[in-house]
């Protein structure tokens, strides 16, 4: 049965998985969501028996049906390969009562890696089944992880070309290194004067821009995206949440159709929905714990009902969460508003005027399926510590935060059910920061230095990701002022 694609602005507007794939953003500035969200058609207990790859197939089958079977299996046989460091994909840690699901086995040792691996091959897929022959140039913004994973995968793909937009001194150490280094005759990397709200509000503004749109079609360009706003992104996500519930099942950490609660860390909102989007397709997943650190727009949005991104903007240990404006946050309140395009359009207005909007009372009635919770810079650090004390498993700082939050939640709820914590990054990945919540003896060293230290008291490898780094030399020098990223995505293009 097919299934198709309509605007969160204009429920009108009606594509296939791979047109909205290859758009990335609705021509109306909306979000591309399923017209209906599928059931799951295989059973918990045979999907606990599935790899990675055949759990992938059962579930992207039902979202991407204009794709054949080969088509599909092809995309996710080149995705998930031995670029990840385990044959699991996503391995689940049970650590003190809590499953830790690990996604940062990948290339680039971030979550961003689970749907950045196969993007790429869904999108050059979805070219030629639509008949596109102009160059598709990815336009992304990155809060820290999803620049590298998105040039890594697009890096020197026929067809395409991928043009990053992170924010100077907004990143790790590490995270920066990865994107200046990376190699491909078809990436480019551009640092703003500015913050990721910066970044990515002038990338919707490019993608929104018809008239510049048209300028470049002439020239045989057109944009894309790989943020999470592309539905190609937001699908690959879910298969993660239903493969951890049934190895759960699998492996009789849980019972038949119990409920487990799931907390993620949060900033985009995209990782988090694909959850709930798990829940919906049949998952038994009782609460969604929304985990936010410093900047806790959402953590205030679950409370009140209100979005309000008028606030101090904090430079946390979390960068990938540093973020005010949620963007896929509207696609779930395009479905608590009884998916009224109308109503979804009058309060993202609202945000980008007056940057701030409440939903109704009946909206708000519809969110019984979250909860919330935020960690600040001191928690975060002080879990991180504890954790590793009591367990010597170490957490990156993003994991850290919902580890918290989880914490939390359980002692203000007494709820026993099992937890599944999103476990979003390596430590390595955020070395100074997890070595000095260890250790305060570590804050004046180079986070470079730490890595190796990291190594001896987690007892885990190094990375790759983070071996190549270390010598790597600095390829992207690039900078610009927020207000002059369509200069520059016209300058490279032009050149390309």
């Amino acid at each position: 049965m097919s299934l198709y694609y309509k605007s969160t602005r204009n429920s009108e507007l009606r594509v296939t998985a791979s047109e909205a794939i290859l758009k990335g953003l609705a021509p109306d500035g909306g979000l591309f969501v399923p017209e209906k969200l599928p059931i799951l058609d295989v059973p918990m207990r045979e999907l606990g028996k599935m790899t990675y790859q055949e759990t992938a197939y059962a579930v992207m089958k039902l979202f991407l049906t204009d794709f054949t079977e080969d088509e599909l299996k092809d995309c996710i046989t080149k995705a998930y390969d031995d670029k990840f460091d385990t044959e699991e994909i996503a391995p689940l840690a049970k650590v003190d009562g809590v499953y830790y699901l690990e996604l940062f086995h990948g290339a680039t040792i971030a979550f961003k890696d689970m749907a950045l691996s196969i993007l790429p091959h869904l999108m050059t897929a979805s070219a030629k089944k639509n008949r596109i022959e102009n160059k598709i140039v990815i336009l992304t913004a990155t809060s820290g992880d999803t620049g590298k994973a998105a040039l890594a995968g697009f890096a020197d793909v026929e067809g395409t070309r991928i043009i990053v937009f992170y924010p100077k001194n907004g990143v790790s150490k590490v995270q920066e290194l990865q994107m200046v280094t990376q190699k491909g005759d078809n990436v480019d990397v551009v640092a703003i004067h500015g913050n990721f709200d910066d970044a990515q509000s002038g990338v919707k503004a490019i993608f929104e821009d018809k008239e510049f749109a048209a300028e470049l079609a002439e020239q045989g360009y057109q944009f894309s995206s790989a943020n999470s706003i592309n539905i190609g992104r937001l699908v690959p996500q879910v298969v993660y949440y239903v493969y951890a519930y049934a190895k759960l099942l699998e492996n009789e950490e849980i019972g038949e159709g119990e409920e487990i609660n799931v907390v993620v860390p949060t900033g985009n909102f995209g990782n988090i929905l694909a959850a709930y989007y798990a829940k919906q397709m049949g998952v038994p997943i009782a609460k969604l714990i929304c985990a936010s650190n410093e900047n806790k727009v959402l953590f205030d949005f679950f409370r009140t009902g209100i979005y309000d991104k008028n606030r101090e903007f904090v430079l946390t240990s979390s960068p990938s969460m540093d973020i005010l404006i949620s963007s896929n946050l509207e696609r779930l309140i395009y479905l608590i508003a009884g998916e009224d395009s109308a109503k979804t359009r009058e309060l993202m207005e609202g945000l980008g005027g007056s940057g701030r909007y409440t939903i109704t009372e009946e909206m708000k009635a519809k969110l019984d399926d979250f909860a919330a919770g935020y960690s600040s810079e001191e928690e975060t650090a002080e879990q991180i510590k504890a954790v590793y004390e009591k367990t010597g498993y170490v957490t990156d700082t993003h994991t850290a935060v919902a580890s918290h939050v989880c914490g939390q939640y359980q002692r203000g709820t007494d709820d026993k059910k099992k937890y599944v914590v999103a476990s979003t990054a390596s430590p390595y990945k955020f070395a100074k920061s997890v070595m000095t919540a260890i250790d305060g003896k570590y804050a004046a060293s180079d986070e470079l230095v730490l890595i190796e230290e990291l190594q001896k008291i987690s007892g885990t490898v190094m990375p790759r990701a983070i071996e190549e780094i270390l010598n790597a030399e600095i390829l992207h020098t690039l900078e610009c002022d927020a207000d002059k990223m369509k200069e520059i995505v016209k300058g490279l293009c032009i050149s390309c």
